[in-house]
């Protein structure tokens, strides 16, 4: 399975991005599957819900099923640590590609969001994994490749290219 990644400050439009490269990816023969880093506590759960009801009683993990979906939750407790990027990609199903929404620390390849309105300097700057710059408007003094932000298509076409020279990183999972 190969992994291509997104990232930037927030505000800069990563979401955005991907759920359009996603159907642009999807058009071209791929199964795509993506996974994102939140930095705050999020929940997918709510009060009154039965599984909400087993995490708050204690249960590490909750498996929810149904007909349309399934949805594992596990919860980090007495001090574990966030998982890393490494750790993560086991518990996905292979697919073609894997987009990765944010981990900005971690060395697979990205494409950077940025936005100049969002005042924030360019991470490409200082991260030889980031290959590739997708904005709303010129990029001063970049080194790599710059895209506009509402070119899914161009940007798609790039991810494949760099995936299919083996530039982008591999999970070591069967496709």
């Amino acid at each position: 399975m190969k992994m291509f990644g997104l990232t930037g400050w927030s505000g800069s439009g990563k979401t955005t991005l991907i759920v359009r490269l996603i159907p642009a990816l999807i058009r071209r023969g791929l199964t795509v599957s993506t996974m994102k880093h939140a930095h705050k506590g999020f929940d997918i759960d709510h009060p009154g819900k039965d599984s909400h009801n087993h995490r708050e009683a204690g249960a590490t993990e909750v498996l929810v099923s149904s007909p349309r979906r399934w949805a594992l939750m596990h919860e980090i407790r007495n001090d574990e640590p966030e998982l890393s990027l490494a750790e993560l990609l086991p518990k996905l199903s292979p697919v073609d590609l894997l987009l990765i929404e944010g981990f900005k620390r971690e060395p697979h390849e990205k494409i950077e969001v940025w936005r100049a309105s969002v005042g924030k300097p360019l991470i490409a700057r200082d991260d030889p994994s980031i290959v590739a710059i997708a904005s709303d408007g010129p990029v001063p003094d970049a080194k790599v490749p710059v895209f506009d932000l509402s070119d899914e298509e161009g940007i798609a076409s790039f991810i494949i290219e760099r995936c299919a020279l083996d530039r982008c990183g591999a999970t070591g999972q069967a496709v």
